[in-house]
């Protein structure tokens, strides 16, 4: 983690990916690290390159959504470093499912036919589409992990008024819908995903990053149906394959356990894997870009005088 410090800094967080300054307490610098997170835990090791994967993958999807909803991006000066607008987030991360699979699968296959306040159809198997894509909220906790809550908690715990919450559920079923759209054009299907919105007064906004591996879970097309009808694992592209190893190796973010020893070939498979979701889903071979500290900063900075915030 490099540690910068801006002119007008107002503010600094180091999430479990990225790492937030706040200039002039209305903009965001937002620097996508190198590390990897599972189970809300931060992997001991760093994987090359993903944060620029992180940063400009989500500038690419932020980009061809904004006609849908207004977003905090602005600018990214350098291959990991986004700037844009500061927001009062939202205490609820809005998460979208559109296959039985992951958190839900587990649920389901453990009897319940309830999840998030929304009922389950009978009858599904793993990865089978549901009929309507369906919203299970979580809380978006500071620090540990966070809960799966429903709507109706949501809104009588006043986390969100009934009329935002109206509004976020729309913005999230069009987003998803515009998300499954540019997916299927790179053979590829969304099949879950999370947004997170803010506000600046009284005007929503879609914050942080979207249909990137680290907050979307994506299966190859070609082959789906087959895979689907033979119950057969999914080919897919996301983070899971690093959970699931992590599962594997009796890791899952619980007290008294360990994380498994992360040797180089696993740290270059999972960059492999990082680069290979960009390049099928913005369609262009990956151009990695090693900048050093004092460029990266150069860079933001000159960014920042640009746009007048300093």
């Amino acid at each position: 983690m490099s540690n910068f410090s801006f002119p007008y800094q107002t503010n600094f967080y180091s999430g479990k990916v990225r790492d937030v300054y706040t200039i002039n307490n209305t903009w965001l610098v937002m620097i996508a690290s190198n590390r990897i997170s599972a189970f809300d835990v931060i992997l001991p090791k760093p994987i090359p390159y993903k944060g620029q994967v992180l940063n400009q993958l989500a500038a690419s999807m932020l980009n061809n959504t904004k006609d849908i909803c207004p977003n905090w991006l602005v600018t990214t000066p350098a291959p990991n470093a986004a700037i844009g607008k500061r927001c009062e987030p939202f205490k609820v991360e809005m998460v979208v499912r559109g296959n039985l699979t992951g958190h839900a699968w587990r649920t389901y296959k453990s009897g319940k036919r309830d999840l998030c306040g929304v009922a389950l159809p009978q009858g599904m198997k793993e990865n089978d589409y549901f009929p309507n894509p369906i919203i299970t909220p979580t809380t978006k906790a500071a620090v540990g992990h966070d809960e799966d809550i429903s709507k109706e908690d949501i809104i009588a715990g006043r986390i969100v008024s009934m009329n935002d919450y109206a509004k976020l559920e729309e913005y999230t079923l069009a987003l998803f819908a515009r998300g499954r759209q540019l997916a299927k054009k790179s053979g590829l299907i969304l099949v879950d995903t999370k947004y997170e919105f803010g506000q600046i007064g009284n005007e929503i906004f879609l914050m942080d990053e979207i249909h990137t591996p680290d907050s979307s879970r994506y299966f190859y097309a070609d082959g789906f149906k087959e895979r689907l009808k033979n119950n057969e694992p999914q080919k897919q592209l996301s983070k899971e394959f690093v959970r699931e190893w992590l599962i594997a190796n009796n890791f899952m973010g619980k007290e008294g356990q360990t994380v498994p020893e992360m040797n180089e070939a696993w740290i270059d498979t999972i960059s492999k894997r990082y680069i290979e979701l960009y390049e099928a889903l913005i369609g262009e071979r990956f151009v990695a870009e090693a900048l050093s500290d004092d460029e990266t900063y150069d860079r933001i900075v000159e960014s920042l005088e640009g746009l007048k915030v300093i």
